[in-house]
């Protein structure tokens, strides 16, 4: 099942968030405490992570970039009632966030952005496993080769 993570001080905003997500196969968990959200980054693994711009112990670009070093295939988002312009430049740049979402939001807009933000995930993941497949074959390969040429050695020798 698909996980997101939803971080915010607030607890009536991520009750609205679950509410809006209820609806939907996916695994939700939300948290109003960064340390647990950041301890929740090594049990779990992530497809979207959603968090609040603006937090008391930690603002949601820090948390994020954090979560990009460990979880660098979870897609990223923030979530803001500030509308600084700067600030989400620095979002999009620092922690490489793919959609800025404004509260009081819309409900069609955040769920079109978590589409989109759960496609991109399973891309990537599709990407990488791809790479690995390739990868084996490409061992597979040269081994075959190896052993092809040990073959013709040992032939020749007879």
């Amino acid at each position: 099942m698909i996980k997101i993570q939803l971080v915010d001080d607030e607890p009536n905003i991520l009750t609205s968030l679950q509410r809006l997500l209820r609806s939907y196969p996916l695994e939700v968990h939300a948290f109003s405490d960064v340390r647990e959200a950041l301890q929740a980054l090594t049990e779990h693994e992530y497809a979207v992570i959603i968090s609040d711009y603006k937090m008391p112990s930690l603002d949601g670009i820090t948390y994020l970039q954090f979560v990009k070093q460990r979880q660098p295939d979870a897609v990223r988002m923030v979530i803001s009632g500030h509308g600084d312009r700067q600030a989400m430049m620095a979002a999009i740049n620092r922690a490489e966030i793919f959609r800025f979402l404004s509260k009081p939001w819309e409900e069609d807009e955040v769920k079109t952005a978590l589409k989109a933000a759960i496609d991109l995930h399973q891309q990537r993941i599709s990407k990488q496993h791809n790479k690995v497949q390739d990868r084996i074959l490409g061992m597979h390969e040269a081994a075959k080769s190896s052993l092809s040429e040990d073959d013709s050695n040992e032939s020749g020798h007879g």
